[in-house]
């Protein structure tokens, strides 16, 4: 059984299709440039139909403690990008709370930043590193070689992330092991706008 994550959900027809198709987490977005932003009072309606064994994972770009204040009560999870380990192991102590740390990857040294988080964070998240001066980290629908996880020594439990879609999530599984894997873009008819049939068609090809 892999375990998926439908990220950047934003309406109650997308959350529910996730759930459906037997998704393990579902992601909610607090960063403001992104097209999934949630507001408090959207997270909060969508968080409420998440049944208890599902985990609501918070999608944060360095955030402030403000923003993990308020949008703690909707998670159970913090999913963390571009947040250096000490301040992740002071959000992880604040919130006590499970916290993922997001590891950009696009040659086989970027791996060695993964070893930093042991002890600062639950689990490490593979994302491809997105080009210079790109305004995102993630959810832009890019990938990374999987072959760089060849032989990996993994310092915590981990997750893959970065331009899965339904028609390569089953490969990605078969090739580096992944017992998480994560989409956004990948289910998406338009940026922030995400598909119910590609949802459903993703879940299946992760657990066929």
């Amino acid at each position: 059984m892999t375990l998926a994550k439908i990220c950047g959900l934003s309406t109650p027809s997308t959350l529910d299709a996730a759930l459906r198709g037997g998704a393990s987490h579902v992601g909610f977005v607090f960063f403001a440039p992104s097209p999934r932003n949630l507001g408090f009072e959207r997270a909060a309606e969508l968080a409420a139909r998440v049944p208890d064994h599902i985990r609501r994972v918070g999608v944060f770009v360095d955030p402030s403690d403000e923003l993990l204040e308020r949008a703690a009560p909707h998670i159970d999870t913090v999913q963390l990008h571009n947040t250096a380990p000490a301040r992740a192991a002071a959000i992880r102590g604040k919130l006590a709370c499970d916290t993922w740390a997001a590891v950009a990857v696009r040659t086989r040294a970027d791996l060695d930043a993964a070893q930093t988080y042991a002890g600062a964070a639950d689990r490490i998240l593979y994302d491809a590193k997105t080009p210079e001066g790109a305004s995102l980290p993630g959810g832009m629908g890019i990938r990374f070689d999987w072959a760089l996880l060849d032989g990996f020594r993994h310092p915590l439990p981990w997750a893959l992330s970065g331009g899965l879609d339904p028609g390569n999530v089953a490969e990605a599984i078969r090739r580096t092991g992944a017992a998480l894997v994560d989409v956004s873009s990948g289910v998406e008819s338009a940026p922030g706008v995400k598909d119910m049939d590609k949802i459903a068609a993703f879940l299946k090809a992760a657990n066929p």
